[in-house]
């Protein structure tokens, strides 16, 4: 157990869980450098064919802490540059799992949670789970993440929520393609989890391993290069450390409205 990212691992499987339930498992430097740090292990680990990642508490993921943000808002450009480019390694560890990733989600997965969903093979969401590309109404882009989203729910409808902010009901969902099954609640969410991991568990895992490398050389969604790394770091750090952020932040945090919302 690290601070804030639990890994239970037993024979063939591997359990991620976010830990930090009392700000809804929200990001900071910390669980993100936990996180990555759990995935580089588990990515050679050759004797785990399956990793659950799920967030302990109320949800699965707020996104970013606001608090980490505000401080990284007085950051340089370079200084938010490698603040960025640590999100964005973090979660291309996580797509480039060579094994399958199963996320199990409830409450709420907002931008880097909805990047984590994203990132994983298959994902099982509550019924009342809410998702949101929210970054925008703080003055801020979902960049880092916009690789994964996109490969997961395409172009024509991340234009629509990249820029509107708005929640997505698990109905919604799913019928964009970010997730592909949803279950009652979260206990009903655990019991499919607990199904697809018995599926999956006959299957070679090999085989297993194998088709996932199938599906990407194909598509050619596999690779994830360093300039579309350098690229989505170099946005944030650019908007972050504008003026239009740290307002956006500032409102949020003092609970109100920013100063472009003219009523």
């Amino acid at each position: 157990m690290s601070e804030y990212v639990s890994v239970e691992i037993e024979k063939a499987l591997a359990r991620v869980t976010l830990n930090r339930p009392e700000v809804h498992n929200a990001f900071n430097q910390d669980m993100i450098a936990q996180l990555h740090e759990a995935f580089i292990k588990l990515a050679v680990n050759d004797d785990v064919h399956i990793i659950v990642l799920s967030g302990a508490g109320k949800s699965f993921s707020a996104g970013a802490d606001m608090n980490w943000m505000k401080a990284a808002a007085r950051y340089s450009e370079e200084e938010n540059f490698q603040d960025a480019l640590a999100l964005a390694n973090m979660l291309k560890s996580l797509y480039e799992l060579p094994q399958l990733t199963i996320a199990a989600v409830h409450g709420a997965a907002m931008g880097g949670g909805m990047g984590l969903v994203a990132c994983c093979d298959l994902v099982i969401a509550a019924a009342d789970t809410k998702f949101a590309l929210s970054e925008v109404k703080l003055g801020l882009i979902p960049a880092t993440i916009s690789p994964y989203v996109m490969r997961a729910i395409g172009k024509r409808q991340a234009r629509r929520y990249f820029q509107t902010g708005e929640f997505i009901p698990a109905a919604d969902a799913l019928n964009i393609g970010l997730i592909h099954e949803i279950a009652a609640d979260a206990a009903a969410v655990a019991q499919l989890v607990e199904d697809k991991i018995a599926l999956a568990l006959r299957n070679g895992p090999q085989a297993m391993r194998a088709a996932k490398a199938l599906v990407d050389d194909i598509s050619g969604a596999g690779v994830i290069a360093d300039t579309e790394l350098h690229d989505t770091a170099i946005r944030i750090a650019k908007i972050r450390s504008g003026e239009e952020a740290q307002e956006g932040l500032s409102a949020f945090l003092e609970k109100r409205k920013p100063s472009w919302q003219q009523s």
